[in-house]
C-alpha cells in the first residue's frame, strides 16, 4: 500500500477512533481515576505505511515505520504496530466503524510516555479494555516521582497506578543513608557511668578485686 493510500485509509480511520475516544470516555467516566479526569484527546495514529482488513466483527490494522500513537495520558512511538478493534455498522462497508480498542501491539523501538513515566522496550501490548500494558524485551521504566528506575524481563503498568510489578525486576532508587561505621575510626570505651550493654551485667564487664 503506498503512502497516499495509506493516508486516505488513515483519514477515514481517525475520525472513527475520534467518536470512539469521547463515547468510551462519557461510557466510563463514572469509572475514570481520579487522577485522570479532564478533557478527552482522541486517540490518533500516524504511521508512513498502513494495512487494514476487516471481518464482520473486527477491524485489523497493521502500521510501520514512524509509527506515533498519541491519547489521553500516553504517547507511543515505534517501528510497527498491530491495532485490533472490534467493529460496527455496515458489513459490507471497506472500513467499518470501529467500537473499541481490543489490544495494540508495539514492536522496535519501542518508546512510551506516560504521564510522569517513561518506558523504552522492544515489545508493548496494550489492553484498553484492562486497563494493562505489558511490557517485554528488556523493558525499562523511569518514573520521575519516585525517582526509580526499573528493569526487568517483564514490566506490568497499570492504568491510574502508581505501582508496577513483574519477572526479574531490577530497581534502583535514591541512597541510602549509610548505617555502617567508619573502619579507620577510633573506638571510645565507655563512660564510667554509662548504661551496661543489653545481655551484659556488671561482673562480666569488670573484674571484682575486692577478693
Amino acid at each position: 500500500m503506498n503512502l497516499r493510500t495509506s493516508r486516505f485509509l488513515l483519514g477515514l480511520l481517525v475520525p472513527a477512533l475520534m467518536l470512539v475516544a469521547i463515547a468510551a470516555s462519557a461510557a466510563d467516566a463514572d469509572k475514570q481515576p481520579a487522577a485522570l479526569t479532564g478533557p478527552v484527546i482522541p486517540t490518533v495514529i500516524t504511521s508512513k505505511k498502513l494495512e487494514m482488513w476487516s471481518t464482520d466483527t473486527e477491524t485489523h490494522s497493521i502500521f510501520d515505520q514512524n509509527v506515533v500513537v498519541t491519547g489521553s495520558n500516553m504517547k507511543i512511538t515505534c517501528d510497527h504496530l498491530d491495532v485490533l478493534a472490534g467493529r460496527l455498522g455496515d458489513k459490507d462497508a471497506t472500513v467499518g466503524k470501529l467500537d473499541k480498542f481490543k489490544t495494540l501491539v508495539a514492536t522496535g523501538n519501542v518508546h512510551i510516555i506516560q504521564t510522569d513515566r517513561d518506558v523504552t522496550c522492544g515489545r508493548a501490548d496494550v489492553f484498553p479494555g484492562e486497563n494493562r500494558v505489558v511490557l517485554t524485551e528488556s523493558p525499562v521504566v523511569i518514573d520521575s516521582s519516585g525517582p526509580y528506575v526499573a528493569r526487568g524481563t517483564r514490566i506490568i503498568l497499570l492504568r491510574g497506578e502508581r505501582r508496577l510489578f513483574g519477572d526479574n525486576i531490577e530497581m534502583t532508587g535514591p541512597p541510602i543513608k549509610d548505617l555502617g561505621f567508619d573502619k579507620n575510626k577510633t573506638m571510645q570505651a565507655p563512660a564510667a557511668d554509662s548504661t551496661v550493654p543489653v545481655g551484659e551485667t556488671p561482673s562480666t564487664l569488670r573484674r571484682d578485686t575486692s577478693k
